[in-house]
């Protein structure tokens, strides 16, 4: 009994390691990546798109949040998004091995998709593990920790290119980029204080909460040009993260709080974004 307990435990553990509230951050790109490159219905399922989908949802994310906490189980300490929110890392034997394998399952994806996308399943897999990791370790370096977070879409990168056998618009990847070096820096908003105690330096620590802010605006209103030249409507939908950021800049909302809606603005915008790419597919 004590056995399954502790099993069950770990894998509550690992659920919670794994960021559940987060999932679609990786996950999300992929529905959208495929929903524009799909010429027929039938190209929404293609075993390309099912696997890094499925990938992406759990063990991408298992990976990629398993090797930050372990890499940042000392600098977490004074932390309480870990004790509220997240979970501390435990460095047990189990735990350890389910981040490698995680890891080594991603491997396999080369197998299943096409060498166009490889380069995009290439940079994800180095910049996840070396945004944590020596010796690179980029979120310790200010605005590198930011340039470096385009990871989050390049399995949305990778599955336009499994599906539509051509690389992705380039002011799309520009866009894309962008929004996600917004998203990384708005979300080390709340970290400011525990990373500055800790010793950590990061594009937030770097310019401080008001700044931070304005640096956002800037990409997030780079990332709705960017989309803007790929079709106006995208850059319309994307508008919605500066007028976010200043709104919650102007209104005095604590960053805390407002950091836990952003899930859900990322699920509506990404939602607009594949229904619209759905819509084109189906009724042109």
């Amino acid at each position: 009994m004590g056995g399954a307990m502790n099993a069950r435990g770990r894998l509550t553990y690992l659920f919670t390691l794994s960021r559940p509230r987060f999932w679609l951050y990786l996950a999300g790109p992929i529905l959208v990546g495929v929903a524009f490159a799909a010429d027929a219905t039938s190209d929404l399922f293609t075993t390309a798109a099912v696997v890094l989908f499925g990938y992406f949802l759990v063990p991408g994310n298992v990976l990629l949040y398993g090797v930050n906490d372990a890499f940042d189980a000392d600098v977490d300490e004074p932390n309480p998004k870990k004790d509220e929110r997240e979970a501390r890392w435990r460095g047990d034997a189990a735990v350890t091995a389910a981040v490698v394998g995680a890891g080594l399952l991603g491997l396999a994806l080369f197998a299943v998709v096409p060498r166009l996308a490889w380069p995009y399943l290439a940079g994800f897999f180095v910049l996840g593990v070396e945004y944590s990791a020596p010796p690179f370790r980029f979120k310790t370096t200010p605005f590198l920790d930011s340039l470096s977070n385009g990871l989050y879409v390049l399995p949305g990168a990778a599955a336009f290119a499994a599906v539509a056998g051509r690389h992705p618009p380039l002011a799309a990847l520009v866009g894309a980029w962008t929004w996600a070096m917004g998203m990384h820096t708005f979300s080390a908003v709340p970290d400011i204080e525990p990373d500055r105690e800790a010793g950590i330096r990061t594009t937030a620590t770097f310019l401080g909460e008001r700044r931070t802010y304005v640096y956002c605006v800037a990409c997030w209103l780079a990332a709705a040009t960017a989309f803007a030249l790929v079709d106006w409507r995208l850059g319309a939908v994307l508008l919605a993260y500066p007028l976010t950021v200043v709104a919650v800049a102007a209104s005095g909302i604590s960053v805390d709080r407002a950091y836990w809606w952003f899930p859900a603005l990322n699920t509506l915008v990404g939602m607009a974004l594949t229904m619209g790419a759905l819509w084109r597919l189906l009724y042109g």
